[in-house]
């Protein structure tokens, strides 16, 4: 048999808040993903665009400096294929030309606005490709695998995506549907006290809810079995929520935690000030601001839909976009 094609790729999520960079050696044939580079920066690109409606000129010099770093560490790597998405700041934005020029400036290729259904679809297959059929009731020694079908929640700086289908499920085969709710957003709009006035908290929540309430209207989040969640405000309340000493995503992946924990944890977050959250040591600096509605979003929907836990996913849109470089032949572009 002749040995499986491996590929090495490189993919940039350029979200809200975060810009992080995954390079990875691709096995398609055994499915297989392997990191050689794993990277994320908070660059807050999506400051202030909620008000604006416009890239703020120093949030856009945060991101092109971070991308230079980025484009060294893709020519050192020799990636094949490239490929960057942006989300919801850049849809919103009325100078989004100026990042689009930026990004190619540097790294010779086009930005990808995606759409809120996209951009579900490859958080789904990033945060699923692991997740197979249940395994063997009995098997001694084995721990029970998340049950399809999923609901994958992607909480972003500027919007969530909700996607549900079963394991393996291809993009025709998926509901999905992004919302206007996300950790940036809802922090600049609502959570301006520190800590928040509870006032300020139930209008936050007011418009979590409202979104919500749309979201079970498009997607059938009832029939899933397993709510997956995804991105940093949800890695970040699962390592608070088992009170590790530092951020340990080995300890993070997978890990299940119940929603009984997770509103404990909303709830101490949004009772902190500033200083407070920064002491916890797997709170990114990045993150201790906006953490507390990130936060309150996953709380949410897990109570809305009633699940009793939920399984934190390291992997995500990132890893979704990677696997596309490989099994999406229009996206295969040459590193150059």
């Amino acid at each position: 048999m002749a040995p499986s094609a491996r590929r090495r790729v490189a993919a940039i999520d350029c979200g809200t808040n975060s810009l992080r960079l995954l390079i990875a050696d691709i096995d398609a044939g055994r499915s297989q993903l392997t990191d050689v580079l794993r990277r994320m920066e908070i660059v807050r690109l999506g400051q202030g665009v909620d008000a604006t409606g416009r890239l703020a000129p120093e949030a856009l010099a945060r991101t092109f400096a971070m991308l230079e770093e980025y484009a060294e560490a893709i020519g050192d790597s020799r990636a094949e294929a490239v490929r960057l998405v942006a989300t919801s700041a850049t849809r919103d934005a009325s100078n989004s030309g100026e990042f689009t020029s930026g990004v190619h400036r540097i790294l010779g290729i086009d930005p990808e606005v995606i759409s809120g259904a996209d951009e579900a679809y490859l958080s789904f297959c990033g945060a699923t490709a692991e997740l197979g059929p249940p395994s063997e009731p009995g098997l001694a020694g084995t721990a029970s695998r998340p049950e399809p079908p999923f609901l994958v929640v992607d909480i972003g700086g500027g919007s969530t995506e909700f996607v549900f289908g079963g394991a393996g499920a291809g993009r025709d085969e998926l509901a999905a549907l992004s919302v206007n709710i996300g950790c940036v957003r809802l922090t600049e709009r609502h959570l301006r006290d520190d800590p928040p006035a509870q006032q300020q908290i139930d209008a936050a929540t007011a418009d979590i809810d409202a979104a919500l309430t749309t979201v079970a209207r498009h997607v059938p989040a009832d029939k899933a079995r397993t709510l997956v969640g995804l991105a940093g405000s949800v890695t970040t309340v699962t390592a608070v929520a088992l009170r590790l000493a530092r951020y340990d995503p080995s300890l993070i992946h997978h890990a299940r935690i119940s929603a009984a924990r997770v509103h404990e944890v909303t709830t101490d977050l949004l009772g902190m000030n500033h200083a407070q959250r920064a002491a916890n040591p797997v709170i990114h600096p990045g993150r201790v601001d906006v953490i507390g509605a990130g936060a309150l979003i996953l709380d949410r929907a897990t109570t809305r839909f009633g699940f009793g836990e939920v399984v934190a996913s390291e992997h995500d849109i990132l890893d979704g976009i990677a696997w596309s470089l490989v099994t999406e032949p229009a996206h295969d572009a040459a590193a150059s």
